[in-house]
């Protein structure tokens, strides 16, 4: 046998390998819901108008002092349409100039912002991929003089930057009885009161930066940070996270859900100095992830606000000190489900999966 032969063998054993592990991974994926409990409309069109509304932040803390800085983009709130049919949604938002008109208080802010939250029945996956240029500090009462903070309600840095990438993968233990897709993406009707625990790992990347020092020069507090001044940080996180979801319904048809995920890790911190200088550590990570949403739910119609939230916090190289870094989606939708009466196309594993 030729060793091209034999290549070609191990390629074609490697396809059906993958097939196989594929077929049973998404076989593994599928539950049959606890009907008494949550009622499907995977294959229904369901149609929503949403106003909506994107952030990221940017914190450093100093514990010694109790003071922090907090740094916040101007980012818009968006009104939009979508529609789910199965696995599939699309949503297209858009900035009405009439809706937004903040950017003589808090700068302007250009942005990217992919946040991406899959909710399949037993696995729930974020992910974030941000990049925004243009911050303001949102407490410069707490930091700056007096007749500075008057005169300058809200301090502009259109210099400072960030860009973020990371992903949370959670495993919904009582996925039969327990529904996200319910209040996020209404292809679904939770009749009854339930939960689930919930666990699962994420990571993050961040790097945050300006064209001079993220402390501002005339804080009022000189030993702030110890008088350290860096124009660029550099995150790198790896985290475990435990957490307990639940929905409690009343009257059948009116709900509270809510969700909270702690996260126990390490992160790997580079501070950039102004004056040339590197300084790396690692220490402990502490995280969390809160989902909340209220509102109207039935076999036709849903009306809520939604609202999902990541914070992370790593200690910097100096003592006492911390930075915090977060992002997350406010969303209010008015939801309409058709049922249709020949589906789209033929059912698969995919679409019983993940629909």
């Amino acid at each position: 046998m030729t060793k091209r032969t034999l290549l070609i063998l191990l390629i074609i054993c490697g396809c059906i390998a993958g097939a196989k592990a594929q077929g049973k991974f998404l076989k593994w994926l599928h539950t049959d819901n606890d009907t008494a409990y949550i009622e499907e409309h995977t294959e229904d069109l369901t149609f929503r108008l949403y106003g909506s509304r994107k952030y990221t932040r940017y914190d450093i803390m100093d514990k010694k002092l109790k003071k922090d800085i907090l740094y916040r983009p101007n980012t818009p709130s968006n009104i939009g349409v979508g529609v789910n049919y199965r696995f599939i949604g699309i949503n297209l938002g858009f900035n009405f100039p009439f809706v937004n008109r903040r950017n003589d208080k808090y700068g302007n802010t250009r942005f990217i912002d992919l946040q991406s939250h899959i909710y399949l029945r037993k696995l729930v996956v974020d992910f974030y991929g941000q990049k925004y240029k243009g911050f303001y500090i949102s407490n410069p009462e707490k930091i700056f003089e007096k007749e500075y903070s008057l005169q300058n309600p809200y301090p502009q840095r259109p210099d400072i930057k960030n860009l973020g990438l990371g992903m949370n993968v959670q495993y919904i233990f009582n996925d039969k009885r327990f529904s996200y897709r319910a209040p996020n993406l209404q292809n679904e009707y939770q009749k009854k009161s339930a939960g689930s625990f919930i666990v699962g790992g994420e990571f993050y990347l961040a790097k945050i930066q300006g064209d001079s020092s993220l402390i501002p020069t005339n804080f009022t507090d000189t030993t702030f940070l110890r008088n350290e001044h860096y124009y660029k940080t550099l995150v790198a996180t790896l985290a475990a996270n435990i957490g307990y979801a639940h929905t409690f319904v009343f009257k059948k048809h009116f709900f509270l859900s809510l969700s909270v995920t702690t996260g126990l890790g390490a992160a790997k911190t580079s501070l950039h100095y102004d004056s040339g200088d590197v300084s790396h550590s690692v220490g402990l990570l502490f995280s969390n992830t809160v989902r909340a949403s209220l509102g109207y739910n039935s076999s036709r119609y849903f009306a809520g606000v939604h609202y999902v939230g990541m914070t992370a916090r790593s200690r910097l190289p100096v003592p006492d000190t911390y930075q915090a870094f977060g992002n997350g989606n406010l969303r209010v939708s008015l939801v309409r489900r058709f049922s249709l009466k020949k589906p789209l196309w033929r059912n698969n594993a995919l679409s019983k999966t993940a629909g």
